[in-house]
């Protein structure tokens, strides 16, 4: 998806459990075909480990004849990953990658040095009509990575590993957290987790990572004196022993893992270096990106002030 340069507020409340850094509620985003819910970056916290993006898509319901038309647009200095709780999303870069995500992959893409992509829904999606709903993230390569050149990687739903620990469903899909690693090539230490709570679950957090985070997606967590329902990112302390409860039971996304330091975030552009983005933004405006096969004829231009 594509990042507007928006001042994000900071959190008006301040975390009263001690293992708490902080909680960021998702602000809502119009990105033309549906609202989106942006948790990082905040005013609050910009980073958690090197995830420097957290939108949730939906849940948005798209009527017969229109869709998610996400146009060409580009990225430096990250990798996007995308997953789907429901709907498709056809994806295409200017590798000639060409691929349809649906529920329960993970579409990793590798920015690196220069990559532009699409993000639509398919002719079938769009004549029926369908529902949409998923995260997509933005990790941070670490510095020695920034300029390395893009990739495209897409793992099935059915490559992932998963494992039940204290009544819960637990997927990794990227990282290794659990006693479970996932396929998926990372360039630091991170994880990045679907977990479903059943009600009555104490579920224990892992403490391999100096930052983690909870997002809850469904039902509700409880934490100390601290509420969290859907749309809600619960930022732990580092080294706080962290027990995620919940009465109801509730689906939340665990990510986090080691800092890769400062990041400057400009629109779809990251980067350690102020100059490597004012260059990525004159490449874009001056069009030296490379096209996407097959979906040539829009883009985004780079957003005002430039």
């Amino acid at each position: 998806m594509s990042a507007l340069p928006t001042a994000e507020p900071a959190c008006a409340d301040r975390p009263t459990a001690p293992e708490l850094a902080t909680f960021i509620d998702a602000r809502p985003r119009d990105i033309g075909e549906m609202m989106v819910g942006r948790v990082l970056p905040s005013g609050a916290r910009r980073m958690v480990g090197p995830f420097i993006f957290f939108d949730h898509m939906g849940p948005a319901d798209l009527p017969p004849g229109r869709g998610l038309d996400v146009r060409p647009h580009p990225h430096i200095g990250l990798a996007t990953v995308t997953y789907l709780f429901e709907g498709e999303i056809v994806h295409r870069d200017s590798l000639g990658s060409h691929q349809a995500i649906r529920p329960g992959d993970i579409n990793w893409m590798t920015a690196g040095c220069g990559i532009v992509h699409s993000e639509r829904t398919g002719p079938e999606h769009r004549r029926s009509g369908s529902r949409l709903n998923g995260l997509q993230l933005w990790v941070a390569l670490p510095a020695a990575d920034e300029e390395t050149a893009p990739q495209f990687h897409h793992h099935p739903a059915d490559t992932l590993p998963s494992v039940e620990l204290e009544g819960a469903h637990v997927r990794v899909l990227a990282g290794e957290a659990y006693g479970r690693r996932s396929p998926v090539a990372t360039f630091s230490p991170l994880f990045y987790a679907d977990v479903s709570l059943p009600p009555g679950c104490e579920f224990p957090l892992t403490d391999a990572y100096t930052e983690r985070a909870a997002y809850v997606i469904d039902g509700q967590l409880s934490y100390a004196r601290e509420s969290a329902g859907p749309g809600r990112m619960l930022v732990f302390a580092k080294g706080a022993e962290a027990v995620l409860r919940t009465e109801r039971g509730a689906r939340v996304a665990l990510i986090g893992g080691e800092p890769v330091g400062e990041r400057h975030i400009y629109w779809n552009f990251v980067s350690s270096s102020l100059e490597r983005i004012e260059q990525a933004k004159r490449d874009w405006r001056a069009g030296r990106f490379p096209t996407v096969p097959g979906d040539e004829r829009e883009f985004i231009p780079l957003p005002d002030p430039a």
